[in-house]
């Protein structure tokens, strides 16, 4: 079980949102974080007509082994030196303040603790295809509007995976990114953008590592 988020942890994330209530959630290990980020992450800002995008660096990803896993501290440290001049992204540590692990959970307190802003949860397609094996990833879709990204190899996998199943009926035509988010969840789109060659696995097998 979470812990409530607290009145001096609500004015930090308020503090945090100053600008603009359109907040694009790209959470992850980024590990280590890489162009492949950015480049999704300005995609969102506007196919989404978005203000700011978030990233939330994960301590540890529950579906990852820690065994090559960066160290967090140096994981941030990157992501914020990466986008130093990315006025509208931010590198988070807010999963460290609400003591979770689960995206589920992130999200919720987030909603608690800025219930005017509307939120978008961004994602790869390498995670819708297995978005399933996410705790509480029904709770999750339900909550939250969702922007896919393409991403090779796995965009037949992904839009045959049991989610895109699940939801079929909630995918929005990307005329409509405009409007995602707000719209009322369920409801999910999927983005053909421009490919970036960046990944952190061939990152961390040619020795470029945190």
């Amino acid at each position: 079980m979470t812990k409530p988020i607290g009145l001096e942890r609500a004015a930090l994330f308020q503090d945090l949102a100053k600008g603009g209530k359109r907040i694009g959630i790209l959470g992850g290990s980024f590990n280590p974080p890489h162009q492949g980020h950015v480049h999704i992450s300005n995609h969102a800002l506007r196919e989404l007509s978005l203000d700011y995008i978030w990233w939330v660096v994960s301590p540890q990803n529950p579906l990852k082994n820690r065994r090559g896993m960066g160290q967090f501290t140096s994981r941030v440290a990157k992501a914020t030196e990466l986008v130093a001049l990315e006025k509208r992204i931010k590198v988070t540590t807010i999963e460290t303040h609400f003591r979770t692990r689960f995206s589920f959970d992130t999200i919720r307190n987030l909603k608690e603790a800025l219930p005017d802003h509307q939120m978008v949860w961004l994602m790869g397609a390498d995670n819708l295809s297995q978005i399933s094996q996410w705790h509480n990833w029904r709770e999750l879709i339900n909550s939250i509007p969702i922007a896919v990204f393409d991403r090779a190899p796995y965009a037949t996998r992904a839009l045959a995976s049991k989610a895109a199943y699940v939801y079929s009926q909630n995918r929005l035509k990307r005329r409509r990114s405009h409007q995602l988010s707000g719209h009322k969840p369920p409801a999910w789109i999927y983005l053909h953008i421009p490919r970036h060659p960046a990944s952190g696995t061939r990152i961390r097998s040619q020795g470029e590592y945190l």
